[in-house]
């Protein structure tokens, strides 16, 4: 297979050898040098003749399609007809689904090649090209000469040296009758043929070369090779020259236009391996019956072809068992495989005789031969990032199923958030059976967003069992309305068109509600579905998502071969909660919120909890459950968290989390939970809540992310829940004051997988250790200036919850935490631990969304309400002990007096960091002490905060702090600004040419670095298969310039991006995260890579996709 583009020379992402091999074989080749029969003098001017006319191709698979993943790579080919611009490669390089491509020539002149013909089953297709368009190059095709192959041939083997170079390396064929290799279970592999074998060594991206003689003609096309013996596989070309002629006579020379030219293929749906007579013996072949065959063929044939399986539904199916020995077809004695696809192609249609003997016993059927094409798919379905179309005759020969099944070669995001596997396939889908792409179309023209529906299915590994799982239909509009595709050859692209009728709901938005500002608690809530998902962090890694969906935040390449890997990985990681369970609840909210106290919905203490544990679906109490599980546990709550891939902003490193919640506010018009940042890591998100209070699960909203603390607030909406529900469903009573002090008993509260509420007593043993995490190697959000709560009991990594007292009064949520740990230079791995955050944030933030505090809108359950914004300094600090501050010369006076002011703590704060961009910037230096801000002590990062808190109180702010700083010895005063921060988090993206591009977010920013040339846009994502994948313009940079304008921000980005045309060539200046620039070009594709934006709207509380640029923006 063509090399790919991250991991050149390698191939060994193709696939392992079977099972019973036991052996690596992968699609590249070049034989060693060895001895030449010909002359030195007739090997040069043959190779003069040859290397003019091999080319490096450069491929992208836009999209994952039958047994091909998307992809960039490169590989080889050759002219075979200069007239007409056509040139011969492998069929895994022209790819069976859409693919962009250019040809290199060896002078470097470039040119986009256009596909015009795969084989349903050998290695080989044809790309075209416009000859006209070489300029400086005098070159010749290469003419095929099958017949010239013979054991014993000296070969050269002319192809690209990883993409680089022209490679000419040497051998000798040691086999014509060596069985097709086969490289993988669930992919590409070639059958009913004989393949060539040379000893060789393997170099990458020589796919597609062509083997030459001594006199310059193609006598075989490479194929493969099998790295654990340096073995190298080569196609006959006896049937590249028939497809060959068909192309030739298609093309009008006379015009510049190709005609889409169909070559007859037959098929019995059989595949057959050539055995040895003494294999056949063995199968019960009759005596009389070998002499003949070995009477009517020449001596030199030693076997017979055997059935080894037949695909189910095909025409032999029931006809024809594995062990049948092949003797005859329409009376002529068949013991090769070209002389039985001859008769087949020839017979498309039509009935063929097959005599055969099954363990000595005599029989003779007969088969109608069918359309070997009209079982190949051509089409397929793109919805919410998936890849759907019939079930290629390659993948059903693999997986054992019928033709034309409705099959997934990409899962996408919808069918990945319901555990659908790759390669699944789908019976059933919203109560109505699937047994075409038209009947799938049909079923989905009928649902609207955020529908959720029962899909069956079936999957090669365990087929037979039916799965069946719920579906949820995208809410929000993370991936463009469903299209069909349709390969066209004339034109070497494939159309595209919106799959449903204009009438179908799922292209509508849904739900418009009206404007309503909600005042207090008076105005009546307008109930919406809400499509986020949460959970907490027992994260699913995918990386492949997808030609659309499989994305990648690395800026290092990736081989080809990996790009499936997520799926796999996907499906063995990914949990589901099976079961909601419930118990008693009470409405109540702390009272530490200003006074705002919400309503009742019942009455508290055992008469309540006996009620409730009558009502329908709630679950008794454990007998030896402690008074303060029995009161959380209705406050509890599971999250599911589901991140679309095409949407993985701001360095979030899962698309799957799971985690545990407190209900903070319970009224009749919202409610809202608090959670952790690594369950809720990005507002892009979908949420499913599962309440252990009441068997029911309903979806949540992301309304608030603390730019600081490591907590999110989600909304749902009550009316959802049901009257028993709702008043099963409790607020926790939050208890920000007095703090935990080192000592203090409190107990540990959270939910297990099945709902069931664990607790456990504890001791604080640490209640202000200060949250010290290092930089991941993608940037993401990390929790910084914050203390923590530390227990003297280790419950694991993954067990969160809240802490409270004994009476169930919330003192902090026990939340987890990501960090990264780093081995060596090179290598690191994902971790997360858990700790206490103090509950006075949370509690603060609550008091201003109910109170109304200042904010801008956004709308939470079909109401507007004010969202508070907070006032922030952006500098990271870190606490050091007085002690050691006495050591860089801080004065007794001040450490006295910081003691004063925190005996316990016994710290000075100092600076770590200060964001890029921030006001604090040029003012503060890494290594400062502050000491006071306006003149009052500081130890501890609460301080800070209630100096943000006066300063937001005073009415004649400047927004600005009076800070005493220690600075190499000096005491300095400076007024430093802050910033004003929301809860919304990123909420605009943009797609360009396959790439997510956004403004830098905090977490690269406290990196302390931005380009001089005004910062520009972030690249957070990369998608497989896209324009950027193909030239290198990968994650972790930003892209300051485009064509030599400036791009400082996004809408300056748009400005210059939407200027440039489909296939136009750009010029991109980047700068890595490390600071080095680099100037690259890519060519866009606005037919398979438009531009458009994803903006959050926060009237509609929706996510906005919008088209900027493409090909045709009436369908894209």
């Amino acid at each position: 297979m063509g090399d790919s583009l991250e991991n050149l020379g390698s191939e060994e992402a193709l696939g392992p050898e079977s099972s019973i091999m036991k052996e690596e074989l992968c699609m590249d080749i070049d034989p060693p040098f060895k001895e030449n029969l010909a002359t030195a003098e007739d090997w040069r001017r043959a190779l003069d003749k040859v290397v003019p006319a091999v080319v490096v191709l450069r491929t992208n698979a836009c999209r994952a399609f039958d047994t091909e993943a998307a992809g960039a790579s490169y590989a080889t080919g050759f002219v075979v007809d200069k007239r007409r611009g056509i040139i011969l490669t492998n069929r895994h390089v022209v790819k069976p689904g859409p693919v962009v491509a250019e040809a290199m020539f060896v002078n470097r002149e470039e040119i986009p090649v256009y596909p015009i013909y795969r084989d349903p089953v050998h290695d080989f297709g044809f790309f075209r090209y416009d000859s006209a368009a070489i300029q400086f190059l005098s070159y010749e095709e290469i003419p095929l000469a099958p017949e010239d192959a013979c054991v014993g041939l000296e070969i050269r083997v002319v192809g690209n040296d990883s993409g680089e170079k022209v490679s000419i390396l040497a051998g000798t064929l040691a086999r014509l009758d060596r069985d097709a290799p086969h490289y993988k279970k669930d992919g590409y592999n070639d059958f009913n043929t004989f393949y060539m074998q040379a000893a060789s060594g393997t170099k990458g991206g020589s796919s597609g070369s062509p083997v030459i003689n001594w006199q310059g003609r193609a006598v075989a096309l490479n194929a493969g090779s099998k790295s654990s013996s340096a073995s190298a596989f080569f196609l006959p070309l006896e049937r590249v020259v028939r497809a060959l002629k068909f192309l030739q006579e298609g093309k009008d020379l006379t015009t510049n236009k190709w005609e889409a030219v169909t070559i007859p293929r037959g098929t019995l749906q059989v595949t057959f391996l050539h055995k040895g007579y003494d294999e056949t013996r063995r199968l019960g072949l009759l005596s009389a019956t070998e002499q003949s065959v070995r009477n009517s063929t020449p001596p030199s044939e030693t076997g017979m072809l055997v059935v080894d399986s037949v695909v189910p539904g095909g025409p032999a199916h029931k006809h024809l068992e594995p062990g049948d020995v092949l003797v005859h077809m329409n009376g002529e004695v068949i013991t090769q495989f070209l002389k039985m696809e001859t008769l087949l192609d020839d017979s498309v249609g039509q009935k063929v005789e097959l005599q055969i003997e099954r363990g000595g016993t005599p029989l003779t059927v007969e088969l109608l031969v069918q359309d070997l094409h009209s079982i190949t798919p051509d089409c397929f379905l793109e919805v919410s990032g998936a890849v759907i179309h019939p079930l290629s005759y390659q993948q059903a020969r693999n997986f054992r199923f019928h033709c034309g099944l409705v099959y997934v070669a990409e899962t996408g995001y919808m069918l990945f958030r319901a555990g659908v596997p790759r390669h699944a396939i789908i019976k059933k889908f919203a109560g109505e059976d699937i047994s075409s792409l038209e009947d799938l179309i049909s079923a989905l023209s009928k649902l609207s967003r955020s529908a959720r529906v029962p899909l069956e299915y079936i999957s090669y590994n365990d087929r037979h069992r039916k799965k069946s799982v719920l579906v949820t239909i995208d809410r929000h509009e993370w991936y463009a309305p469903p299209q069909i595709y349709k390969r066209d050859d004339s034109s070497g692209l494939w159309t595209v068109k919106l799959a449903l009728p204009p009438e179908s709901p799922l292209l509508f938005s849904g739900v418009n509600p009206g404007k309503q500002v909600l005042s207090n608690h008076s105005v009546s809530s307008c109930a919406t579905e809400v499509s986020a998902m949460d959970l907490r962090p027992q994260q699913v890694s995918q990386e492949s998502m997808d030609g659309v969906t499989n994305m990648e935040t690395s800026c290092d390449d990736v081989p080809e071969g990996l790009n499936s890997q997520d799926d796999s990985d996907a499906g063995t990681k990914k949990r589901r909660v099976e079961e909601n369970l419930s118990a008693d609840g009470n409405v109540i909210i702390g009272h530490s919120l200003n006074g705002h106290r919400e309503e009742r919905f019942g009455e508290s203490g055992a008469v309540e909890d006996a009620a409730l544990r009558d009502c329908q679906g709630a679950a008794p109490v454990a007998n030896n459950a402690s008074v303060a599980e029995r009161a959380i546990e209705p406050t509890l709550v599971m999250f599911e968290v589901h991140v679309p891939s095409l949407c993985m902003l701001d360095g979030v490193h899962s698309q799957h989390f799971f985690g545990t919640g407190v209900i903070i506010y319970h009224s009749q018009y919202m409610g809202l939970v608090a959670v952790d940042k690594n369950t809720v890591a990005v507002s892009v998100s979908d949420i499913m809540l599962s309440f252990a209070a009441f068997p029911i699960e309903i979806p949540g909203e992301v309304v608030f992310l603390h730019p600081v603390h490591n907590f999110a607030l989600v909304a749902y909406d009550p009316s959802a829940l049901g009257a028993a529900a709702a008043s099963a469903v409790r607020a926790a009573e939050l208890l920000p004051d007095p703090a935990l002090r080192r000592g203090d008993s409190v107990y540990l509260v959270g939910l297990s997988r099945s709902l069931q509420a664990t607790s456990r007593k504890s001791v604080v043993t640490n209640p202000s250790a200060a949250v010290n995490i290092g930089s991941a190697d993608c940037p993401r959000y990390r929790a910084t200036n914050m203390e923590v709560i530390e227990l003297d009991t280790d419950f694991g990594s993954t067990f969160s919850g809240v802490l409270t007292n004994e009476h169930g009064g919330v003192q902090a949520l026990w939340g987890s935490f990501s960090t990264q740990l780093k081995y060596g230079c090179s290598s690191s791995e994902d971790h997360q631990f858990v700790r206490g955050i103090p509950i006075y944030t949370i509690s603060q933030v609550l008091g201003k969304i109910i109170s109304g505090a200042e904010g801008p809108p956004r709308l939470i359950n079909g109401l507007q309400r004010p969202m508070p914004q907070l006032r922030i300094l952006e500098v990271e600090l870190y606490p050091t002990l007085l002690s050691k501050a006495r050591s860089f010369g801080l004065s007794d006076t001040w450490i006295q007096a910081l003691v004063k002011k925190d005996p316990m703590r016994r710290q000075v704060l100092r600076v770590k960091g200060c964001f890029a961009g921030s006001k604090a910037e040029n003012l503060l230096e890494q290594g400062d002490m502050v000491l006071a801000i306006n003149k009052e002590p500081v130890t501890c990062f609460r301080d800070i905060e209630d100096a943000f808190q006066s300063l937001d109180r005073s009415n004649d702010s400047d927004g600005k702090l009076n800070l005493t700083i220690f600075r190499q010895g000096h005491e300095i005063e400076l007024l430093v600004g802050t910033d004003v921060r929301d809860g919304n988090g990123t909420t605009r993206a943009i797609n360009w040419c396959g790439c997510i591009v956004q403004d830098p977010h905090p977490a690269v920013r406290a990196l302390g670095f931005l380009p001089e040339e005004g910062h520009g846009v972030y690249v957070a994502r990369w998608c497989h298969g896209s324009p950027v994948h193909r030239y290198g313009l990968y994650a972790l940079q930003w892209i300051v310039e485009v064509n030599g304008k400036p791009t400082p921000s996004l809408d300056a980005f748009v400005d210059v991006t939407k200027t440039i045309e489909h296939g136009e060539f750009v010029r991109v200046r980047t700068v890595h995260l490390n600071g080095k620039p680099r100037v690259l070009t890519l060519k866009q594709d606005l037919h398979y890579w438009p531009t458009w934006e994803l903006r959050f709207d926060l009237e509609t509380a929706m996510w906005r996709r919008k088209t900027i640029k493409a090909l045709d923006s009436g369908v894209l």
